[in-house]
């Protein structure tokens, strides 16, 4: 065995992708959906580290959602939710999964950030400020734990198909394409590839912001 990852949001287009290179790899690979791994609820966080974090060599913060509205028409319990899982959750999970990094003085932990966080368009408040709070967590922690050991960094995948971007019109799309300088998107498997490559072969990064698609930060 290789190592052991834990990915959060793992029945996402994303996180399937990343199960799939990993345990490719020869990794074992824990890759729990919200019925298993609810990352905005505590309790859940403590209960399934408990039983399955021990001795994680690798942990995705991956899990995430959108509830996009004109902040007019945005609800407080639609940002309360985005908030939770995006940047709350990625902080549970971090916490939890550190524990056990620090006492064996080694692993890393990557957010999974979004393009809207340098560049957020209009009715995507609650999104861009969850994903922008993660390159403050990243960077922080990155310095905090570094002297034990353990790495910490953001992975900004870039507009893919996936479930979260299913529901946009091809209007949309095609102007999120319009915006990439070689004019195609990024696919979630390459992704996945970068993200076991930055483990296994970029033992000495840390703190980084790695931007995955043709866009300019």
């Amino acid at each position: 065995m290789q190592g052991r990852v834990l990915i959060t949001g793992g029945e996402g287009g994303l996180g399937a992708s990343c199960a799939e290179e990993f345990r490719a790899a020869g990794w074992e690979v824990l890759a729990p959906g919200r019925g298993e791994l609810d990352v905005s609820d505590s309790s859940s966080v403590d209960a399934y580290f408990q039983e399955h974090g021990a001795e994680l060599d690798l942990l995705v913060c991956n899990a995430g959602l959108t509830r996009d509205h004109l902040l007019a028409r945005m609800s407080e319990e639609d940002w309360d939710q985005v908030i939770q899982v995006n940047l709350k959750g990625a902080f549970l999970c971090a916490k939890a999964a550190a524990r056990g990094m620090i006492k064996r003085r080694c692993g890393q932990i990557v957010f999974i950030s979004s393009y809207s966080a340098f560049h957020p368009p209009a009715g995507q408040a609650s999104y861009a400020a969850a994903k922008a709070g993660l390159s403050g967590l990243t960077k922080s922690l990155a310095q905090e734990l570094g002297g034990r050991g353990v790495r910490v960094n953001l992975v900004v995948p870039g507009f893919m198909e996936t479930k979260m971007t299913a529901p946009l019109g091809e209007e949309v799309k095609q102007a999120a394409v319009a915006k990439h300088a070689l004019g195609r998107l990024n696919q979630p498997q390459r992704v996945a590839r970068f993200i076991h490559f930055l483990q296994t072969e970029l033992p000495e990064t840390s703190g980084q912001t790695f931007n995955l698609d043709s866009r300019i930060l």
